[in-house]
């Protein structure tokens, strides 16, 4: 009797965990989705303002009626957005590969070196994290100033060159996470420091690198202080500054042409969302494979 009633328990329990299954999953797509709307519901809006006329700009209808493909026509005609285009491609790729290869090496000599003071210089590197960009605003420009670089590109990448505290600690924790062994049957094979840097940890961190490139990528398409500081020849406009051009220059004023400025921003925003689809599969390992070894 025991072997029926534990039978009988078991098919009636069997139902239920895959009731109580199939709930917990509707319920979680249904908040994943809640959020979903919630983050791309701006950009959405945006989408659907730039192909509106001027009078329907801020109604809510979510379909343009009529759409006013004419808009984007505007801005190219308004202004060079191909040179701003390429400006940002430009300065975007500059640097993101200099911050990459520059944080990657420093962080190859506080994982793989052991000599003493490092924890303490490295805990000095991670705490410039808690210095304001402000503070050190004017300096810096005192300094490409004295160098004669001001109205020119290069201060917009080529700070990058002495790395990153975050960037330097993401790698640095994915440098540790590799068997030591690797590096040191590398010397015995008479390998050089630089060899095993190159040949090996490189190779070996390539997520993580992809993940620093695309964060620095993002963070120099999107600046606009650094060019509104620096830049002063509109050919040489990254699409911020230019995108602050057209706001003052269509934004302002009584007639306010706001379809046009809307254009303009998807323009300048649609290029990231096809770089962070293009990298998501890297993006997202990188941040969930983070060594956490110290």
């Amino acid at each position: 009797m025991s072997a029926i009633t534990t039978a009988r328990a078991q098919s009636t329990t069997q139902p239920q965990s895959q009731v109580g299954k199939y709930v917990r999953r509707v319920v979680f797509i249904a908040i994943l989705l809640f959020f979903t709307a919630l983050f791309i519901g701006p950009f959405l809006w945006l989408l659907s303002a730039s192909l509106k006329a001027r009078a329907q700009v801020f109604n809510s209808d979510a379909i343009p009626n009529p759409i006013q493909w004419v808009n984007y026509v505007t801005v190219w005609q308004a202004a060079p957005m191909l040179t701003w285009l390429k400006n940002s491609v430009v300065v975007g790729v500059l640097a993101a590969a200099a911050v990459t290869i520059s944080s990657a090496a420093i962080a190859f000599g506080f994982s793989y070196f052991q000599f003493r003071g490092r924890d303490t210089l490295f805990g000095l590197v991670l705490a410039t994290m808690m210095l304001p960009g402000v503070v050190t605003m004017i300096p810096v420009f005192l300094v490409w100033n004295a160098l004669g670089l001001v109205n020119t590109q290069a201060p917009l990448w080529a700070g990058n060159l002495f790395g990153s505290a975050f960037y330097i600690f993401l790698i640095r924790q994915f440098y540790l996470s590799l068997p030591r062994e690797l590096f040191e049957a590398a010397r015995t094979d008479g390998a050089s420091y630089f060899q095993i840097w190159r040949y090996i940890a490189l190779p070996l961190t390539r997520t993580a690198l992809i993940v620093v490139f695309i964060f620095e990528f993002k963070a120099s398409w999107t600046d606009l202080l650094k060019p509104l500081i620096y830049l002063q020849n509109q050919a040489l406009y990254t699409l911020p500054r230019g995108l602050k051009t057209i706001l003052d220059t269509f934004g302002n004023g009584g007639q306010m042409q706001w379809e046009v400025v809307m254009a303009a921003s998807v323009i300048v925003t649609v290029p990231m969302i096809i770089i962070f689809f293009l990298g998501q599969r890297y993006f997202m390992d990188g941040i969930a494979t983070t060594g956490l070894k110290g």
